[in-house]
């Protein structure tokens, strides 16, 4: 095994822009996802019927085909449509349009929507319906039902599920390296290209994504044990084990 080119600095830029692209796409992919997640679970159970069959022809679509089909599609089909539009590349938006991080977000973004979308969905109809009315019984408004209670409720309901979700984003990534983005896995490309080396810069990739499986799982865990509500519940059957016992 030979990885003397670590210490080479220019493979050391590729490998540091790989991973904060990674990182990058993690973490705005995640959060618009799951805004969009909730949104579309909601659009569904409350929404006007059009809205509902909108986001369920969308869910079904997303689900229905693979990641990297719609990858391709948004890059290589919507990106290069709107090259043809006149005007659009001397607009202030080309700049981000043609950008691969873009399609990569836009595409990771609709995944996790339509996936946990389906998981919040399940998990709200899944909420017993007098917590909603104790709260209308205190004055909540509905938006401050859905907000303070329903919402919160069905998320520590599906928190487990959602944390698979995110670590299954996380290995989709390496699929951004077939659309020219510069992740982790065409870092190791470009490295594979340059020393001829075929295991040594994969091994390291799929140790680098392993140790950013670990930590991820770690803070989701921790996000598991101290989410609203969860730690209330625990000492409560704490107590009454400790008063049958006693």
């Amino acid at each position: 095994m030979d990885f003397s080119w670590l210490s080479d600095p220019f493979y050391q830029e590729y490998l540091v822009e790989g991973l904060i692209n990674t990182l990058w796409l993690l973490l705005v992919s995640a959060v618009a996802g799951l805004i969009l997640a909730v949104a579309m679970a909601m659009a569904r159970i409350k929404g006007p019927r059009p809205l509902a069959w909108l986001a369920t022809g969308v869910t079904a679509v997303i689900r229905g085909t693979p990641l990297l089909v719609q990858l391709f599609f948004f890059y290589y089909g919507v990106g290069r449509l709107l090259e043809g539009i006149p005007g659009i590349q001397d607009s202030i938006f080309w700049g981000l349009l043609r950008d691969p991080f873009f399609y990569a977000t836009l595409t990771f973004t609709l995944s996790v929507g339509a996936y946990s979308g389906e998981i919040l969905r399940g998990a709200l109809l899944n909420v017993p319906p007098g917590e909603r009315e104790a709260g209308r019984a205190y004055g909540f408004h509905p938006w401050q039902v859905f907000v303070h209670l329903w919402l919160p409720r069905a998320v520590q309901l599906c928190l487990p599920t959602l944390t698979g979700e995110m670590i299954l984003l996380l290995k989709s990534i390496p699929l951004v390296s077939t659309i020219a983005m510069m992740d982790l896995l065409q870092a190791a490309n470009i490295i594979r290209d340059e020393t001829f080396l075929t295991y040594e810069p994969l091994l390291l990739i799929a140790a680098i994504y392993l140790l950013l499986t670990i930590i991820l799982t770690l803070v989701l865990q921790q996000l598991e044990r101290h989410f609203p509500g969860v730690q209330p519940q625990r000492r409560r059957c704490r107590w009454r084990v400790q008063a049958r016992h006693g």
